[in-house]
């Protein structure tokens, strides 16, 4: 029953951002000040929890590669020379 719940809010959560409505049906208009974005980031945050709570880690598609290997390499070289 929580994964369902979990599915739910996350497809929702989607649908809001994606804005089939073209900006029509808003909870908060956008052009309010300071809080007109509130509402986009809340969608933000519950559809990047769902993910991650059903494993998807979006996340990792930002990650640099670990440096750790070059520096080994780098001081490998050094160690040769």
């Amino acid at each position: 029953m929580r994964s369902f719940l979990v599915a739910i809010v996350g497809i929702i959560s989607f649908l809001y951002l994606i804005n089939p409505t073209a900006g029509i049906v808003e909870f908060i208009p956008d052009i309010t000040p300071v809080i007109g974005n509130l509402d986009e980031a809340t969608a933000t945050a519950l559809l990047l929890s769902s993910l991650g709570y059903f494993g998807i880690d979006i996340g990792q598609l930002f990650k640099r590669e670990e440096k750790k290997n070059v520096k080994n390499a780098k001081l490998a070289d050094k160690r040769k020379k």
